[in-house]
């Protein structure tokens, strides 16, 4: 599919989908947008606190973690927000089983490492899309990105909000909030020009894969993780991320400057690196961490 052909979104086949577990689920399609996530945080400050999955084919100012920019042209990437009231028992380590949840929708089994086998879809903390390196393939690439915000309820719709969360998700026990699940995945080969990392594309995962396609797979596993994820947490998806997970044993540079070697990720989510001050659990949201350019012996 070229980026300029007419797309045609399975909006109804995901509604059907998702409308049983999540009652009140709307789909919309919009032709461009500033960001999806924009959009569902704005709405969530004025009390439209509804399930929503929003797509644009086009964002003129799409963001990232730490204020990132992502834009493409229609076609060449998959850009959508998810919206829906949820009350986990801890919130820590959500973007982490986003990730995993949409690495095995997108490529449910790990394809062995060897030449001419599909790039690797792998996780690199806190919420990046990865494709891997295997034998005689390119270095690792980045796939896609995930940002996940949150909003407080906005009265009236509290109330409803809140009945839907509980029948959604019955026994979560915290704090209901409005969570707004943005990701963005590139669809289509693009330039590397001014990104510090290579782009890598579904295509390098299964060819003619294409962005409706890769939505319908996505969306009705996400709302499924998500109303599990409140009841249980992170916990339980610890093993699914460590198989995935593209910096264990690797050296990394955290952004305050410390080196270290990455040790996978606690039950809460946090990365774990072993410093020459000791081992590190690393939480914080404005933590950037890039893998060192020489790995470890």
């Amino acid at each position: 599919m070229s980026a300029a052909a007419p797309i045609r979104w399975p909006a109804e086949a995901i509604w059907e989908a998702v409308s049983p577990v999540l009652p009140g689920f709307t789909v919309e399609v919009l032709p461009t947008i500033d960001s999806t996530n924009t959009e569902l945080m704005r709405r969530a400050r004025v009390g439209q606190c509804e399930p929503t999955l929003l797509v644009a084919e086009q964002q003129t100012a799409g963001r990232g973690r730490l204020g990132r920019v992502w834009q493409s042209d229609v076609g060449a990437s998959l850009m959508m927000s998810l919206g829906l009231p949820l009350a986990p028992v801890n919130w820590s380590g959500l973007s982490l089983a986003v990730g995993v949840s949409v690495a095995e929708s997108l490529q449910p089994m790990l394809p062995p490492l060897g030449a001419g086998q599909p790039a690797r879809v792998g996780l690199k903390w806190p919420n990046d899309l990865w494709l891997g390196a295997s034998s005689g393939a390119a270095g690792d690439r980045k796939l896609g990105g995930i940002l996940v915000e949150t909003a407080s309820f906005v009265q009236p719709q509290a109330a409803i909000a809140a009945d839907v969360m509980a029948r959604a998700a019955p026994g979560a026990a915290s704090t209901a909030r409005y969570v707004v699940v943005g990701i963005g995945i590139n669809v289509l080969p693009r330039s590397a020009d001014g990104m510090s990392m290579p782009p890598g594309s579904l295509q390098d995962v299964e060819p003619g894969l294409d962005a409706p396609t890769a939505l319908l797979r996505i969306v009705p596993p996400l709302v499924a993780m998500l109303q599990s994820f409140a009841g249980y947490g992170f916990g339980p998806m610890q093993p699914r991320f460590a198989a995935r997970d593209v910096l264990q044993g690797r050296a990394v540079t955290l952004s305050d400057g410390h080196t270290g070697t990455a040790h996978g990720v606690g039950d809460d989510g946090a990365l774990l690196v072993h410093t020459a001050g000791g081992m590190q659990a690393i939480t914080s949201s404005e933590i950037s961490v890039r893998p060192s350019a020489v790995p470890p012996v």
